[in-house]
């Protein structure tokens, strides 16, 4: 038997959950040494802000 659950923005929701002065903050969860956008909060993407960002340079 398998599950899969969809949920979404699981990482940034982690954080905010374990994190508490994230809770009013908008979050974004970056993969380990690629700046590569891997979660987005709601209020996140409320901004508008591009999904892809440069991290490095």
């Amino acid at each position: 038997m398998f599950a899969l659950a969809d949920v979404n923005s699981f990482y940034a929701s982690c954080e905010k959950v374990f994190r508490p002065d994230l809770r009013n903050r908008p979050v974004v969860v970056l993969s380990n040494n690629d700046g590569c956008v891997i979660a987005r909060s709601a209020d996140y993407v409320e901004l508008k802000v591009k999904a892809v960002l440069i991290t490095r340079r």
